[in-house]
């Protein structure tokens, strides 16, 4: 329960990252976007989501992970009102940071707050439950722009408005559940942080849970500096380049441009064919998502994530050679797309932000996330603004080209840098990476 009421900051992060999809293909004709201007409007809510991650650790690590989620509730409350009643493209894109601010912090916060209050054995699938909720909100922000396009030029305000729902539900769902043990315990409440885990996991598990979490805190100076000593290096540099690996790899390209990929090079498709598509890409992104939650904690971390990077290099080189050879049936592009999603989903989707949430000690965990959510933030931001353009100076097919590329350099590196974390403690995990 607990971690189904966080994971709702996922469901909004996945609704307001995705609705733009849609909504593009009625702002391009209702404010006359060029490319530039298309990439601004689909950009702003990034730039506050890089924003809102740079500060996630400050803010977490000070009044603690709850607290901060209630704050990133209200800025997703404020954010759905604003975009859908703007007048122009100032006011939409204003509006829209304000909603990137809110999904910068609940995308640093989220996976540490239930990695945090899961059980060892079950931390991967609970942390998992974030990037489920994720994908589920892009399904349901591609059916709802799919539903709401028959409204005409100004269906786009009725796209955005509906997030105002959720927002609401999630803010009071915030009401019913604890703050994280961990920072709890870490910050001096030693009772209340022990009451959490003994509801979490049983007065005995509580007892053990307990003793470890203090050793560790004993262990650490809690020295802001301690993010950059040279035991922590490797963490950050492995936490920070997958991160950015997850987003240059080019997934948002399918996710926020996908309507207008399919309508101008899938022979001519109508908006509303595009938007179906978009619903069948969600689809598969929620099943493979669900796959995902299955094996995370039988198969670790570091398979899911080879097998990813190298299905998804195969199935963006067959995108590529389909869109330079424009007589290539659209079920072989479609089905490439579709495969691309599908591997992505099923590794580096739910598993990144899992391990970016477990490879930390607690005291410098907020801040640790925060540097590596920011990263993933700015290499997403840099891949949404320059897609279009991109895409206009190399042609498609060597734009995908070149996605597929950063793939391979994603499994080359998963294979040389990354350890597995399945099954340990947060804890035993600290020490492994204590010992080199």
């Amino acid at each position: 329960m607990v971690a189904s009421v966080a994971a709702i900051s996922g469901f909004l992060f996945g609704f307001d990252t995705a609705v733009i999809n849609g909504a593009l293909v009625f702002l391009r004709q209702q404010f006359a976007l060029n490319n530039v201007s298309t990439e601004i409007a689909a950009s702003s809510l990034l730039l506050g989501c890089l924003i809102g991650a740079a500060g996630a650790g400050l803010f977490s690590d000070r009044f603690g992970r709850r607290r901060s989620l209630v704050g990133s509730a209200l800025l997703f409350t404020a954010s759905a009102a604003g975009s859908a009643t703007a007048n122009g493209l100032v006011v939409f894109s204003l509006a829209r940071f304000v909603g990137g601010l809110a999904i910068g912090l609940a995308s640093a916060l989220t996976p540490i707050y239930i990695s945090e209050v899961a059980p060892r054995s079950s931390r991967g699938k609970l942390v998992s439950l974030n990037q489920l909720a994720i994908v589920l909100g892009i399904l349901v922000a591609y059916l709802t722009n799919w539903q709401l396009a028959a409204l005409g030029e100004s269906s786009w305000r009725w796209m955005f408005g509906t997030a105002a729902i959720p927002s609401l539900g999630f803010l009071l769902g915030l009401a019913f559940i604890p703050e994280s043990p961990r920072w709890l315990i870490t910050h001096g409440q030693r009772d209340e942080g022990r009451a959490v885990l003994a509801k979490i996991a049983g007065p005995a598990e509580a007892d053990i849970e307990l003793t470890a979490i203090e050793l560790s805190v004993s262990e650490e100076s809690g020295d802001p500096q301690e993010l950059f000593a040279p035991q922590m290096r490797p963490r950050v540099f492995v936490a920070v380049s997958l991160a950015v690996l997850q987003q240059i790899s080019g997934i948002n390209t399918v996710l926020y441009y996908g309507a207008v990929l399919f309508t101008e090079h899938f022979h001519g498709e109508s908006a509303k064919t595009a938007l179906g598509a978009n619903v069948l890409v969600g689809l598969v992104n929620l099943v493979c998502t669900l796959i995902a939650m299955v094996f995370i904690d039988r198969w670790g971390r570091r398979g899911l994530f080879l097998v990813a990077s190298g299905g998804m290099a195969v199935s963006l080189s067959v995108l590529a050679f389909s869109l330079h050879f424009p007589a290539t049936p659209v079920a072989i592009m479609f089905g490439s797309v579709l495969l691309y999603v599908a591997f992505f989903a099923v590794g580096l989707g739910p598993g990144v932000w899992v391990y970016m949430a477990e490879i930390f000690p607690t005291r410098i965990r907020g801040r640790a996330t925060s540097v590596a959510t920011s990263a993933l933030w700015t290499a997403c931001l840099v891949v949404t603004l320059t897609f279009l353009s991109i895409d206009e100076a190399l042609g498609s097919s060597l734009t995908f080209l070149l996605y597929a590329a950063l793939s391979l350099v994603t499994f080359v590196f998963v294979w040389k840098w990354v350890p597995e974390t399945r099954g340990k403690s947060l804890e035993e995990i600290a020490r492994m990476w204590g010992r080199g």
